[in-house]
């Protein structure tokens, strides 16, 4: 199987993560990841210009055969939900823009992937991931939205490495009769 990379993002208006995989011969190895700071800008229409450059910059630079990124969790505050879909669409967008595929993951869907546990705190998915990846504690990140972004990436690694199964069963005995030569009497 070729080598391929794989972009994750966790995007947000304050603070953008991300985190780049190398994968090959079914392993996964962290190229790089970081934040884009945005708090530092309050005009909202240019914190989703800097998004959108940013992703091309990295889509540019890494050269990523896929983009995974996290979906907005459900907020009971409805700008805040409207905030991080404008972000998620924009890095989409940029991503679009250079034909690169988009699968999108829920956040707990990624916790589920990385710990086995959707309620997982971010701590424990970037400890996870250290632990997984092998990397350094010296290179951890600060702001744990970069190991979010990575989170992305990897559960998307590790969605792909799951086998397909084309064929579908409705029960043992239809199981059986269309696996006749599997079944020993």
């Amino acid at each position: 199987m070729k080598e391929r990379i794989i972009l994750g993002i966790d995007p947000g208006t304050m603070v953008m993560g991300y985190g780049l995989l190398r994968v090959a011969d079914k392993k996964a190895e962290m190229m790089a990841l970081g934040v884009l700071e945005l708090a530092k800008y309050n005009d909202p229409y240019l914190k989703l210009e800097r998004i959108f450059s940013r992703t091309v910059s990295l889509i540019d630079e890494f050269l990523p055969d896929e983009l995974a990124i996290e979906s907005p969790f459900y907020s009971k505050n409805v700008q805040v939900t409207l905030k991080l879909g404008r972000a998620q669409g924009v890095a989409m967008a940029a991503a679009l823009s250079r034909d690169l595929p988009i699968t999108e993951y829920a956040p707990l869907k990624i916790k589920m992937a990385i710990t086995g546990s959707g309620a997982a705190s971010k701590e424990q998915v970037a400890d996870m991931l250290r632990r997984v990846l092998k990397i350094p504690k010296d290179m951890m990140p600060e702001k744990l939205d970069a190991t979010d972004g990575l989170a992305a990436a990897y559960c998307h690694f590790l969605q792909s490495n799951v086998p397909n199964v084309d064929k579908k069963y409705n029960s043992w005995k239809d199981f059986i009769n269309k696996n006749e030569k599997r079944v020993q009497k």
